[in-house]
This record gives structure tokens, sequence and C-alpha cells, in this order.
């Protein structure tokens, strides 16, 4: 099939990689979002898909919306058979969608309905999932409702951040959207409608979703602070400072601390939660560098009864 891609973050580039990789259908075009501003300098920048994509010599197409018109005449032009998606980041309208033959079939960062929306991954570590996955289906107008092609499983592991998730489900999720591309090509695959009951929503986590609240039990302490991992960033206050969290762990012989209460031994520093403590294992105090946490009280010196999000 002639195909245009869509995507924009570097968790899709693993997808366009295994579709160009194929050899069985043609990527024509790749649609992305537009250059945005990063670093100190606030240059613009081309996001992780559109770079990839002129390495490879494909064209590279970024609307400012997807309903421009300009955009949707060099889209019909292209004529493709069918447009496979992964974050690219922006609603498509109906007139859009219609244009390929076969749709636009998007690659989902979970088992469907379950975490229906932008932070599925997010939202499956801070609910303590044990098993997620990817899934690719057709996309309606409804918030990631479209009919099911095919899924694959993935085991969210004790440790897991939503990095090291959403990592291994890029790549499994890019064999996932090929075979689903080459299913629909020779037709012997078809999509069956999602079940109604199972639905879950996973809205895009804010900056207050990330503020811990030390009155929790540790294991949901653990969650919201690996679920938050790299973005945007677990956080707490400390001595009216904003004190990122990076990794913790959960301790559970060690209940003898109030919420919040810092206790630092020569390598260790605990913190009490709503049932048992947790150990701070990495922390990144505000305008500095992460950093072992044990080194960050030793440079601030806690003092007895101390406590964190005060």
């Amino acid at each position: 099939m002639k195909l245009v891609f869509a995507g924009t973050p570097e968790v899709a580039v693993p997808a366009l990689d295994a579709l160009i990789a194929s050899g069985r259908h043609e990527v024509a075009a790749v649609v992305t979002r537009p250059d945005a501003p990063a670093g100190r300098g606030r240059r613009l920048v081309a996001s992780p898909v559109a770079e990839r994509a002129e390495e490879a010599g494909i064209e590279v197409l970024k609307p400012v919306k997807p309903r421009d018109e300009e955009f949707l005449a060099r889209l019909r032009e292209i004529a493709p058979d069918c447009c496979p998606v992964v974050a690219y980041g922006a609603l498509l309208p109906r007139v859009a969608l219609d244009v390929p033959a076969h749709g636009w079939v998007n690659l989902h960062f979970s088992l469907l309905p379950a975490w229906r929306g932008a932070a599925p991954v997010q939202h499956a570590i801070m609910a303590g999932d044990e098993i997620t996955g990817a899934s690719t289906f057709l996309i309606e107008e409804g918030l990631d409702s479209g009919p099911v092609y095919g899924t694959v499983t993935e085991e969210v592991r004790a440790t897991d951040t939503s990095g090291d998730l959403l990592t291994r489900l890029a790549f499994a999720g890019a064999g996932l959207l090929s075979a689903t591309m080459d299913g629909i090509e020779d037709g012997s695959l078809k999509a069956v409608p999602q079940p109604s009951d199972g639905i879950t929503t996973a809205p895009k986590i804010t900056v207050e979703n990330a503020h811990i609240d030390w009155a929790a039990p540790a294991l949901r302490v653990d969650r919201v602070v690996r679920g938050c991992t790299p973005a945007p960033g677990a956080w707490t206050v400390f001595r009216g400072e904003r004190l990122k969290l990076i990794q913790v762990a959960p301790v559970p012989d060690r209940a003898d601390l109030a919420p919040g209460e810092l206790s630092v031994g020569k390598n260790n520093v605990y913190v009490g939660t709503g049932s048992y403590a947790v150990e701070l294992h990495w922390v990144q105090a505000q305008g500095k560098k992460p950093m072992r946490a044990a080194d960050w009280a030793r440079g601030v010196r806690i003092h007895s009864g101390e406590r964190l999000g005060v």
C-alpha cells in the first residue's frame, strides 16, 4: 500500500522505521507537528519523526492544523491507501479521515478500551496495572473509540517508569503496526468493535497530578513517581522549594515515620507515608542536577523532625 505516516515524538520513530524497513509498503510522506522551540535558546527544532523522515528522503508535511486546505490538497494528491498514526498530537477532522481508502490506523499504547486518551502508559503504572500493551485501531471522530485490528501485551515491571515501559511498547507496537498494514492490504485482518465495558480514560498528566501526597500509602507514592518519570516529573516541597523525585522504593519494614517525615542514615534517606516508609534513591533540587538522595541530604543537612511537603 501507499502510506502517509503521521507521528511526532521519539516514541513514534520505531514504527516509522519498521514501515520503511518492511519493503512491502511505500511510505510516500510523513505528517508531523510544526517545528517547536526547544532548549535554552528556544530555537525552532524539527520533531524526531520529521528528522528521521528527512534522513530517509521522505516528504515531510507540517500543517499547523490538519484541516488546513493546503495540507488536505497535498494529501489528496498523494492519495494514500492508508495512514498509520503514532502519537501525532492533533485531532484529525472528518475531511482528512475520509481521504485514504483504508482510513487512519492508530497505534495506541494500551489494551483498548482501557486507558483511552493522551497518557495511557502513565495511568497504567499509576493505577498499578500488572499487564498493559498496545492496540491498533481505525480512527473515528470519538476519543480512541474505533474498532481494533490487533493487540500486543506487555508486563508492567515493579520498577518500570513510564519512560521504560513506553520504550518497550514503542518497539513491540512497531511490529504490530507493520503487521496491521500487511493484514489490511491482503484482506486477512478485520477491525472488531471495542467492548462497551472496561472503558477507562487517561487524560494528560498535569504538574499538579505529579504532586506527591505523603498521606497516601507507600505503594501509591511509588506508582506516582514511576508514572510521572520522566515527565512531568513527580515533586514535593522541601524548605519552601520544589524537590523533584526521580526514584523511590517502598520499605515495608519501616513504619515508624509520620507522613512526610524524613529520616537520614549514613547512606539512606527515608520518608514516611500513610502506610510505611519509602526510601529516596534519586532526587533533583530546584536549579540543580539529579543526584543521589544521600548526597542531597548531606548537602542540605536535614534536621531531626523535618518533613517533605511542608
